[in-house]
């Protein structure tokens, strides 16, 4: 299983992403106190900055396993209790039956059964899951909407229900952690970001890592490029975003090191408790955005290859952006990668996305960087 970190092998697998069209990626590969970062591509298509491995990034859903840890801080100091219905904490935001049947852990491993508010709030991606009826023009009209978490939460409750509480498969939904940001300013009394970057991020000694309170990346970073399925061609750049659409669940900013360093401190148990890591790592299948299933815990999923160790992390996507971090069980092999482009695939006739030479370049990156 111990595979030595080889250099050359990762950097010929960084440079076959951006061959194969990936404008820019850069990752951070560690192997006990082994480190390989590397760089390949632009970060500026127009003129041709490149990309550097220190830089920093948009890093999407990845926040949920901060916002996750978080609310299990929560728990194990009594304030929150994993098992108890959401109604009993927000009654407003989930009211009636579905308020006393959603647990706070059917929330966090997205088996609530509440759907996903996003087609909502961006018209054009209202016929979403049918990418081929949606279109790009609400993500330009609301690059700078300051959207309420409260307005989009409603979206998602009152929308048609994606499944039962506590029913599998689950659907993945960021309804679900906008209610648990909601959930952690009324126990704590101060707000998500707030306590995030006091009991998370400060407490695992992230120095480039923050909750934006605003449109822009602060420090070196990359432009980000959306192609929505090829309908906006060439992509645009939307790395200036107002990231309230999403809020403390998926508006991180992050660098390829800080979450490698954060993963690792997670997984040895210095985040949040042995026994609220062994939660965590309760899986159940859930339905991904990309309609995959998939094993999901509290804000973790796993991967593995045959005959390979587990490793746990998240994956992540914002408009243009995208990254991957994974840490192996063990804690001592660790990969995340950042990408600069986003919805690379085109569709075919019958709407469905289709294969790309960037996704078998990713999944080679991803194997020499977990495996060796």
């Amino acid at each position: 299983m111990r595979n030595a970190l080889d250099p050359a092998e990762l950097n010929a697998a960084i440079e076959n992403v951006h061959r194969a069209g990936m404008p820019g990626l850069f990752a951070e590969v560690r192997d006990g106190d082994q480190v390989w970062r590397g760089a390949a591509g632009v970060a500026d298509v127009a003129t041709g900055r490149p990309v550097t491995a220190d830089m920093r990034h948009r890093v999407g859903s990845i926040t949920k396993t901060f916002t996750a840890a978080a609310v299990l801080q929560q728990v194990e100091s009594g304030q929150i209790g994993l098992d108890l219905p959401i109604g009993r904490y927000l009654p407003r935001l989930v009211p009636g039956e579905r308020g006393d049947a959603i647990t706070v852990r059917m929330l966090i491993n997205h088996t609530s059964g509440l759907a996903e508010y996003l087609p909502y709030a961006y018209p054009s991606l209202k016929a979403f899951p049918a990418v081929a009826d949606t279109g790009p023009q609400s993500l330009d009209d609301s690059r700078f909407t300051r959207f309420h978490a409260t307005e989009l939460i409603e979206m998602g409750v009152t929308a048609p229900a994606v499944g039962a509480p506590g029913g599998t498969p689950g659907v993945y939904s960021n309804t679900n952690y906008l209610l648990l940001v909601q959930l952690l300013e009324q126990v704590t009394g101060t707000t998500a970001e707030r306590y995030i970057t006091r009991n998370v991020i400060e407490r695992a000694g992230l120095r480039d890592t923050e909750l934006p309170a605003g449109p822009y990346v602060n420090g070196p970073h990359s432009q980000l490029y959306e192609a929505w399925f090829g309908m906006i061609d060439p992509p645009r750049d939307y790395s200036v975003y107002d990231m309230s659409w999403v809020g403390p669940s998926a508006s991180l900013i992050s660098t390829v090191a800080d979450l490698n360093r954060f993963y690792g401190m997670l997984l040895a148990g210095e985040v949040v408790s042995p026994s609220s890591l062994a939660q965590m790592q309760r899986t159940v299948p859930v339905i991904s955005q990309e309609g995959k299933t998939i094993d999901y815990g509290l804000g973790l999923h796993p991967m593995e290859g045959p005959g390979q160790g587990t490793f746990w992390g998240h994956g992540g996507t914002v408009w243009g952006g995208g990254a991957l971090a994974m840490t192996r069980a063990d804690g001592q092999r660790q990969m995340a990668v950042a990408v600069n482009l986003q919805r690379w695939n085109r569709l075919d006739s019958s709407g469905k996305p289709q294969p790309h030479p960037i996704d078998d370049a990713l999944a080679a990156l991803y194997r020499v960087a977990m495996y060796g």
